[in-house]
């Protein structure tokens, strides 16, 4: 994208006073533009509207794409494509409106019952987490947005009035850049308080401060080294050592086994690929994760001691090319 041009100031209508939209609005506020409804009911979005939206008034839907030339739908996935062809069928919109949703999984094809009212329409995902607090409108300092839109000038002015970054994201692509943040975010979260129970369990009284110069550390060279930065006994071919792990998680936390098991089959998958180990070194591992995921003893596809060509490699994810 070029660069971009900064937009007139706008009236703005944000539907879903949720953390990511009510930041997202009180963004656009302090940029210049002016919010003029919002909707909300609960508890929570009503003590954020109170918080970060103060004064702008709290309307059904309908009313509030009525007020706005610019129109932020920031709902969840499921409930954003029923919201918008309900909202036409109402007639809320209307020609050269500004229609924004936040959605990562969607791309703009789910607010084409807008665009064929007239309305100019963008996917704009932040990749950004989000708390619905005011520190939250100092991390869209550099944060990339993942746009969708046929109205790319729109979406530059926006997002560098954010603050932001755009990224391009094709319309089939979204759902695959999504999978990529909920596993590099989302997933990470429970990565993060899984290992601090299980050091709990262990008797370590502070987890988070054993973790967090560990986490930072591995997240700093993964980001620079990609798969270089595997360490641990799968990418040592230590068979042993995690029969051990699985073994103690199988008497003290049977359920923490699947998730483990699982982890350790991708890494064992990357390390592979990535020449970290060898495919005997690999062999010995899947056997071990193989009986640690089956149920019941899983007939052997090979003999113990040398594996047939491709039989390692069949049973790990499929290797992709090293970073």
């Amino acid at each position: 994208m070029s660069a971009p041009q900064r937009a007139r100031s706008l009236t703005v209508g944000l539907i879903g006073t949720g953390r990511v939209g009510s930041v997202l609005a009180a963004a656009l506020a302090a940029a210049g533009h002016r919010t003029v409804a919002a909707t909300g009911g609960s508890p929570d979005s009503l003590d954020r509207a109170a918080r970060l939206l103060p004064g702008v008034p709290l309307l059904p839907a309908d009313e509030v794409a009525a007020r706005a030339e610019l129109v932020l739908v920031a709902v969840p996935d499921d409930v954003l494509g029923p919201l918008v062809a309900g909202l036409a069928e109402l007639g809320a919109w209307r020609p050269g409106q500004l229609v924004v949703h936040t959605s990562g999984a969607h791309g703009a094809a789910v607010l084409a019952p807008a665009a064929r009212a007239g309305a100019r329409t963008v996917a704009m995902h932040p990749a950004m987490t989000f708390s619905g607090h005011a520190a939250d409108l100092d991390r869209l300092a550099g944060t990339s947005f993942g746009v969708t839109t046929a109205h790319p000038d729109a979406a530059r002015a926006l997002v560098a009035e954010l603050g932001g970054e755009p990224v391009e994201i094709a319309e089939a692509d979204r759902p695959l850049y999504h999978a990529g943040l909920v596993v590099g975010a989302n997933y990470l979260v429970t990565l993060v308080n899984e290992a601090a129970d299980l050091l709990a369990r262990a008797g370590v009284a502070e987890p988070g401060r054993v973790l967090a110069p560990l986490l930072h550390a591995a997240l700093d060279n993964a980001l620079r080294s990609g798969d270089a930065a595997l360490t641990g006994p799968v990418s040592r071919g230590d068979a042993g050592t995690v029969a051990g792990h699985l073994e103690a998680l199988g008497e003290r936390v049977p359920d923490a086994v699947p998730g483990y098991a699982a982890m350790a089959r991708l890494t064992a998958g990357r390390a592979l690929a990535a020449g970290r180990i060898t495919p005997s070194q690999a062999a010995p591992l899947v056997d071990v994760l193989a009986e640690a995921e089956s149920p019941v003893p899983a007939p052997r596809v090979h003999a113990a001691t040398t594996p047939p060509p491709g039989a390692v490699t069949a049973r790990l994810p499929k290797p992709r090319r090293p970073r």
